[in-house]
């Protein structure tokens, strides 16, 4: 009866999972909550990240702040409040915001003489301090880049798919040339995207924003899509190229080589904790979270095996040091609960790679390593573990994003007709490959229609036809269409 009981324990972790085929938003919910990534708070929208939720934001943060800076981009801080006289200087960009805007109009006790907008975005910020900065080409370019956390009023919202405040990066460059913020919107939108397949183990789809779906106030926008488990898009980045119309609404000029007064061009990108939800429902699966090896915060859990036999503790100690002294980031449960309830617990937060160590592996001179993403455990000689830890680890990383990569594949369909995508949809849905003319009205058909919107205008072009999907007239563009998060 009491082993009965133990192993009762033990599942009552993963059976507090909704089961993701029967309530795949009840499932995702879940996981956040039980593999204590999130808490909610008394202001709707404003989450807790707790502390494994805020490690694996911090894996992310350190992968893309390096690269940023290899690319010579420097961190700075910007004001969390925007004067709504600065904000209104670039109209585009203001009334795209506008509906999302939270506001400031008392401080103590004294109503503000102008209210003050909570940051959205630092667009206007960033423009309002070159405008005194920048005078001459040498200035240039100006290359910056910020980790902070912005409020957006949202009416709906979801934990890490949509919050009110989020965290992200939000890069800010300025150049002489519009040729040169292009190649700079186009080289960050790479960083993201070789970030999401190399350590996120997230296959993506670059491509460009249509006029109706770019960020306010830019020219171009550029994006990286990807599929979630149940075949809903995600858009995990964006780079936006601004021109100069910003620089001409902020006065911003500069001298150039020839002293003649030009106005430089401007770009901006960004990256969120959204990625986090992203990684949830790509790799998760009914026993919690699953984590790349790459971006885990632990990417090896030694558990030990009938502790109260001698030296199954200080084995397990002298396991762990050595994973580490290789480079791995690895942990040792020595808590009370018992190695099946430990083995829920790592299952549930997606530890890679669970380590088992007791007596009869001792005696072996091994140690079992088993695999969170597929359970199958493997005997390691314990002169051996690090090596053979890592070698699982690296095939880990490459069979996650196989499976991505092959849900992607399997599918993405191509459809000629407006009716064609709504039965795709209606048989599981999915990314769609249509032909589309360029008009916004048969993009809003696409939406009332059939339920789907243009995720990108792939920079990969196809062509799955020679008309239009919604008005059947000669296409211009291949567009990934989808229901998207």
């Amino acid at each position: 009866m009491a082993k009965e009981n133990k192993q009762q324990d033990n599942r009552q972790k993963v059976e507090q999972i909704t089961d993701m085929e029967a309530d795949f938003a009840q499932w995702y919910t879940d996981v956040c909550t039980k593999a204590e990534l999130i808490d909610y708070t008394s202001v709707k929208g404003l989450y807790i990240l707790r502390p494994y939720g805020y490690a694996i934001w911090e894996s992310i943060q350190r992968e893309l702040d390096a690269r940023f800076k290899a690319d010579g981009h420097e961190n700075v801080s910007m004001p969390l409040l925007i004067p709504e006289s600065l904000l209104q200087k670039e109209r585009d960009h203001v009334a795209g915001f506008a509906p999302e805007c939270a506001w400031v109009t008392v401080g103590g006790s004294e109503e503000l003489e102008e209210r003050l907008c909570i940051r959205p975005t630092s667009e206007t910020l960033f423009c309002e301090h070159w405008a005194k900065t920048v005078a001459s080409w040498r200035d240039l370019p100006k290359l910056y880049n910020q980790w902070c956390s912005v409020l957006r009023w949202e009416k709906t919202t979801r934990p890490f798919l949509r919050h009110r405040e989020f965290l992200w990066q939000e890069g800010h460059t300025l150049h002489a040339t519009a040729e040169e913020a292009l190649e700079e919107t186009e080289r960050q939108l790479e960083v993201y995207a070789a970030v999401c397949e190399e350590y996120l183990a997230m296959p993506v789809t670059r491509g460009l924003k249509t006029e109706q779906e770019k960020f306010a106030g830019a020219e171009r926008t550029y994006t990286i899509e990807c599929m979630m488990h149940d075949r809903k898009a995600l858009q995990n980045g964006t780079s936006h190229y601004f021109g100069d119309g910003f620089a001409r609404a902020f006065g911003i000029q500069y001298s150039d080589r020839e002293n003649k007064l030009q106005y430089p061009h401007q770009t901006s990108w960004g990256f969120t904790t959204r990625t986090i939800g992203g990684l949830i429902m790509t790799h998760g699966d009914n026993s919690g979270l699953v984590i790349p090896p790459k971006i885990a915060p632990i990417e090896v859990v030694v558990i030990p095996v009938a502790t109260h036999r001698p030296g199954v503790n200080e084995a397990a100690e002298r396991l762990v040091a050595a994973l580490r002294g290789a480079g791995l980031r690895a942990k040792g449960d020595f808590g009370d609960n018992s190695p099946g309830w430990k083995y829920a617990e790592y299952e549930m937060k997606g530890v890679p790679l669970r380590i088992e160590i007791g007596p009869r592996d001792i005696e072996a001179g091994a140690c079992v390593a088993a695999r969170r993403d597929s359970g199958e455990k493997t005997a390691l000689p314990l002169g051996e573990a690090a090596t053979g830890a890592r070698a699982l680890l690296d095939d880990i990383q490459a069979a996650l994003y196989k499976k991505a990569q092959r849900n992607l594949e399997d599918h993405t369909y191509a459809a000629g007709s407006i009716d064609d995508i709504i039965k795709i949809n209606n048989s599981g849905g999915g990314f769609i490959k249509a032909m589309w003319c360029g008009a916004d009205a048969c993009e809003d058909e696409m939406k009332e229609r059939a339920g789907v919107s243009a995720r990108c205008i792939p920079f990969k072009q196809e062509r799955v036809g020679e008309v239009c999907a919604a008005c059947q007239k000669p296409a211009k563009h291949m567009v990934l269409w989808g229901v998207a998060y």
